[in-house]
């Protein structure tokens, strides 16, 4: 189980080197209004499944919710973000297709400091494909 720069937890499920470099199998485990900031995966495709709660969804201009059961897709390219908007903690299975978002969190446990460094976090998400582009939805669109 690694920290998320929110402060959350993420464990991965299957990797690069178990899949074949075919995708990456993320869960999460998410406190109450929490959720990352918009960003967009210049080459993995992202597939959000709901395993416990309530999330809300951003892909582009769309705003998705799905509770339990239910899912949403992020295309690669396209500003995305999720938002736990439960009372209680809530779980996310996060599917990416093709692999290697799991080496985010993996450096991201090694070099991000507490309150996370927003200069730190785009130069991280730089080095792996990702683009931080926004806030995250508690603040850029509250409840």
């Amino acid at each position: 189980m690694l920290a998320t720069p929110t402060g959350d937890q993420v464990t991965v499920k299957a990797d690069t080197a178990s899949t074949n470099a075919s995708m990456t199998v993320l869960e999460f485990a998410m406190g109450p209004m929490q959720g990352p900031a918009l960003h967009t995966h210049l080459r993995e495709d992202e597939l959000w499944y709901v395993l416990e709660g309530e999330f809300r969804f951003k892909a582009g201009d769309a705003m998705l919710q799905a509770s339990t059961g239910g899912m949403a897709f992020g295309p690669r390219g396209v500003p995305h973000c999720f938002q736990n908007i439960g009372e209680a903690p809530g779980r996310l299975l996060v599917i990416t297709t093709p692999s290697g978002v799991e080496r985010f969190f993996e450096q991201g446990a090694e070099v991000l400091s507490d309150p996370v460094d927003p200069e730190a976090l785009g130069a991280l998400g730089q080095a792996n494909w990702l683009d931080f582009v926004g806030p995250p939805l508690k603040v850029s669109d509250p409840l």
